[in-house]
């Protein structure tokens, strides 16, 4: 984005500061300035002189000795261009002055001293300048011949200052504006940064109202088809067009803007632009078949000439501007040959609309065609900024009689975009900031930036052009911006310290880790998307949730094609791969992501649940698996014992030798050897075993808050029960007999010893634990144990248990 810094001063009266003063300052407010440029560096004593007399050269055909009245006298130029006429006004160069470059507009870094001398024997006190030698081109000069002097108008003041004159005394600035702050993509924009910066009045143009007793609605209908890509279109309609150049003063501001002034009508829509930040266009009226403008999509491979005569083929998904039978335009990007501005117009069908920013970004690219307005369209224009440029165009129309505006708008809003109401909080901007800044300083920032505040309900009013202000943290920056960062004291941050310490649910999987590779596992990593086919090598059946994945749009092919619904896939193929290449004693770990669908075909995101799987084979069995669950829970602060539940009914584990790990009445996972059936899918014929548990419920239960128990002081009492018991009696129920009956004395207990044969009897099987009895207070005595172990045996013959003697 570049700006003239003097359009900047004229809508910022009282304004006087120089180029790096201007360029600091407005980037320590936000407003990144690049860098600037003085259109004037290398132009030194150069005035309107006025050509009174021409003679010949004596010794030279080419050049021609004249007398040119400076105004404060008349010196004597010799020159040799081809255009020169007694009467004339031009550009001159005086003694010890400096002009931009040649005459064939290459320029010289510095500049070109010009030094009174002698040209073929003839004194010359001076030189008469080309366009290209004032460091300007025939593109922003089209009057400028293609050699030869530049020719000012007739009422140019001799003796002034030329460069002043030509507009040539001006200083291009060029900013780095992000793209959230659209309101900056446009000088009006820049200005009000400029008064809020310097703290000087902001003076925008007085918009009045014009038009006459007529009504725009009678000449021009308009439809939007796609309300979505088109939010508000506003038209209006000028007749008995009178095309002429625009007048200096604009064509100055075009120049400095790097746009080539053209005609009146053009340098309006030119200039609007880039004052209002909105893109404008006319179309030629009395093309509009119907007179009814249509804004929808293109039809597929929809062929359309645009202004610059190219033929583009366009598609459904590009907006379209198009009168009762034809388009007239590509929306946001260029106009049609067919609807033109020619110089034979009579009346003129103005343009003001907003669209939607990503689909011009994407039409544009399209069909290979980026132009100033879809630069600006794309940023997501606001639409209430529409009507004003409109009305600003139309003005101007009126004030530089380029035609009869007719009265009235029709415009066609859809949906208003309204303003957004955020509370003023500035104890929590100077938190955030580190500040202490009153809060009536603060509402003077905003008041400068045109925030209204509502004292009554204490809330900051933002305009719609602020489509960056959102939340607090938003306005905090608008006030640390005006404050000056520079001004900002150094102050620590607040809150909890947590240098060094891992998210709680980080720690959980750290110490999943430690414990898979402290009992021997290596982790592995697999992938999350997979095939269909894994549910049959899984023995899944066919109404098994676990079916129900999420299939992937664009897939690598089928084997990855849908997200993984279970953990065990990935394992179980690294195991075979190990098994395969003769590894023996493989274990394996993995946490990784599995994808459960909460309906299917998606409308929210799935639930992505952490899984901690082990598998392995070779040296262990299911209890080395169930001791690794245990180990790892215990670490992190799941204290009580979990429950095995053998009717897990898992059809890819062994029907008798499978638990869910149920803790505090939830299940948290399962473990198991691997269905032989399954394992044969795998080309795995050694016994697998395998564990997975759910993350998020050990997150939930979790907890690293120990308390801390002394050595004992007093010696425990051991007592051995063995005991016959039917096979279908699990060890867990014994173990929860102990722990309901034991009581407080029964400090631990393990199982030695279990056995089956014929020595007992059948259906039957044999378990020996050891109970560790103990008081933190006092020796025990032999009634306190033979109560505790009383309760626990009648406990045990209840479940069909028989004491061996």
């Amino acid at each position: 984005m570049n700006t003239s810094l003097k359009w900047i001063s004229d809508l910022v009266p009282g304004l006087s500061v120089t180029p790096q003063e201007y360029m600091d300052a407005m980037t320590l407010s936000g407003s990144k300035v690049e860098g600037y440029e003085k259109m004037d560096q290398d132009l030194e004593k150069i005035v309107i002189g006025q050509v009174t007399s021409i003679a010949p050269h004596p010794d030279a055909d080419k050049l021609v000795i004249c007398q040119v009245n400076i105004g404060t006298k008349t010196i004597q130029i010799v020159t040799g261009a081809p255009n020169v006429t007694e009467g004339c006004k031009v550009p001159v160069v005086l003694d010890g002055g400096k002009v931009a470059g040649g005459h064939d507009g290459s320029k010289t870094e510095g500049g070109i001293k010009i030094k009174k001398g002698k040209l073929r024997g003839v004194e010359s006190d001076g030189m008469m300048c080309s366009i290209e030698e004032l460091g300007s081109n025939r593109d922003m000069f089209p009057l400028a011949p293609e050699e030869g002097l530049y020719i000012l108008p007739e009422d140019a003041p001799v003796g002034e200052d030329a460069v002043a004159y030509l507009g040539l005394d001006d200083t291009v600035v060029e900013y780095e504006i992000t793209s959230n702050r659209v309101d900056c993509f446009s000088v009006l924009g820049i200005a009000r940064e400029a008064a809020a910066t310097f703290r000087k009045p902001f003076v925008p143009p007085v918009v009045t109202e014009t038009g006459n007793d007529e009504n725009a609605a009678d000449y021009i209908k308009v439809t939007i088809q796609d309300a979505d890509l088109c939010s508000r279109y506003v038209a209006r309609v000028v007749k008995n067009i009178r095309i002429a150049p625009s007048p200096e003063w604009m064509q100055r501001r075009l120049r400095a803007q790097g746009i080539r002034p053209i005609n009146n009508i053009v340098d309006i829509t030119n200039y609007v632009m880039e004052e209002y930040g909105q893109p404008m266009h006319a179309y030629d009226l009395d093309t509009i078949e119907g007179r009814e403008i249509i804004v929808r999509r293109a039809e597929k491979n929809e062929k359309f000439v645009t202004l610059d005569g190219q033929e583009r083929t366009l598609d459904d998904t590009v907006l379209m501007i198009c009168d009762g039978k034809k388009p007239v335009g590509i929306a946001g990007i260029m106009g049609g040959e067919n609807s033109m501005i020619t110089d034979d117009v009579k009346t003129m069908l103005f343009e003001a609309a907003c669209f939607d920013g990503t689909n011009i970004r994407l039409s544009g690219k399209k069909i290979g065609m980026r132009t100033d307005a879809s630069a600006k369209f794309e940023k997501g224009l606001d639409p209430n900024n529409a009507m004003a440029a409109i009305n600003r165009a139309c003005q101007l129309i009126e004030e530089l009689d380029a035609g009869d505006v007719v009265g009235g708008a029709v415009d066609v809003y859809p949906q208003v975009k309204e303003g957004k109401r955020l509370p003023f909080e500035p104890e929590k901007y100077n938190r955030l900031l580190g500040t202490d800044i009153a809060a009536d300083e603060m509402l003077t920032y905003f008041e400068r930036l045109e925030i209204p505040y509502d004292e009554e309900k204490k809330e900051l009013l933002i305009p719609t052009w602020r489509q960056d202000l959102e939340c607090d943290a938003d306005l905090a920056e608008e006030v640390a911006r005006f404050f000056g960062y520079d001004r900002i004291p150094v102050s620590l941050p607040n809150g909890e310290a947590t240098t060094g310490k891992l998210p709680f649910k980080l720690r959980i999987e750290e110490i999943a880790r430690d414990i898979a590779e402290f009992c021997g596992f290596s982790q592995g990593m697999t992938y999350s998307f997979e095939s269909p086919k894994v549910y049959d090598r899984l023995l899944l059946p066919a109404d098994s949730p676990l079916r129900q994945a999420i299939a992937i749009s664009n897939p690598l092919g089928e084997d990855f094609s849908i997200m993984r619904t279970t953990s065990l896939n990935g394992m179980l193929t690294s195991l075979s791969t190990n098994m395969n290449r003769r590894n023996k004693n493989v274990r394996l770990y993995e946490l990784g992501n599995i994808y459960l669908p909460k309906q299917l075909p998606l409308t929210e995101l799935p639930d992505e649940r952490m899984q901690f799987t082990l598998g392995m084979y070779g040296d262990g069995d299911f209890y080395t698996m169930k001791g690794v669950i245990e180990e790892f829970l215990y670490k992190v602060g799941m204290t009580e014992k979990p429950v095995y539940d053998p009717a897990s009914g898992k059809p890819f584990l062994h029907p008798g030798r499978q638990a869910n790990v149920r803790y505090q009445g939830k299940v948290i996972g399962y473990l198991g050897e691997v269905h032989p059936a399954c394992a044969a899918n795998y080309d795995m014929k050694e016994r697998v075993y395998v564990a997975v548990i759910d993350m998020p419920q050990i997150v939930a239960r979790a907890t690293f808050d120990h308390k801390y128990e002394g050595i004992a002081k007093f010696p425990a009492a051991t007592r051995d029960l063995s005991m016959v018991v039917p096979k279908d009696v699990l060890a867990g129920d014994i173990e929860k007999i102990f722990d309901e009956k034991g009581g407080k004395l029964l400090e631990k207990y393990e199982l030695f010893d279990i056995y089956e044969g014929t020595q007992i009897k059948s259906g039957y099987k044999s378990m020996a634990y050891s109970l560790w009895f103990r008081a933190k207070d006092r020796n025990l005595e032999e009634a306190d144990i033979t109560g505790a172990v009383n309760r626990i045996i009648k406990a045990l013959t209840a479940i069909g248990a028989e004491l061996r003697q």
